[in-house]
């Protein structure tokens, strides 16, 4: 494996964390919103990840550089609750809301986790830069 491919590597995963990030943001931004209907209602939502392979070298599969990719975003199946919010303006005729399934603690343990793989992805990208540059300096 070469030290470029390394940084494909490095670089699929941190475009993949920063996903992961905005999407965690996405939810804790909308976890206090509510809704007149079930239908309206903010759903907490998911990256889901894919491992890319590219065996364009054709070789015996030792030389398949991996990397992370987005397959998507998926909405939650947690189910939906109803809150009585008499007062409140999008309240129903019985006095209920729908709320949104967004866990604020599983949220921030979330983008905790995210923001670790974040930063481990840079420093594997900046040893393997320094790694280069002392390959480089014993040419001189």
């Amino acid at each position: 494996m070469s030290l470029f491919n390394i940084f494909n590597i490095s670089g699929s995963a941190l475009h993949a964390q920063s996903v992961r990030l905005n999407t965690t943001a996405s939810n804790l931004a909308n976890a206090d919103s509510v809704s007149s209907s079930v239908n309206a209602v903010y759903r907490a939502r998911q990256p889901v990840f894919e491992t890319l392979l590219d065996d364009s070298s054709g070789g015996s599969g030792d030389d398949a550089v991996a990397g992370v990719g987005v397959a998507g975003i998926v909405e939650s199946h947690t189910p939906l609750e109803r809150e009585y919010r008499p007062n409140h303006p999008l309240a129903d005729r019985d006095g209920y809301v729908w709320v949104p399934n967004v866990n604020p603690v599983e949220e921030m343990a979330n983008m905790i986790e995210a923001s670790k793989s974040y930063q481990t992805n840079v420093e594997v990208a900046d040893a393997s830069k320094q790694m280069l540059m002392r390959t480089l300096a014993l040419g001189e």
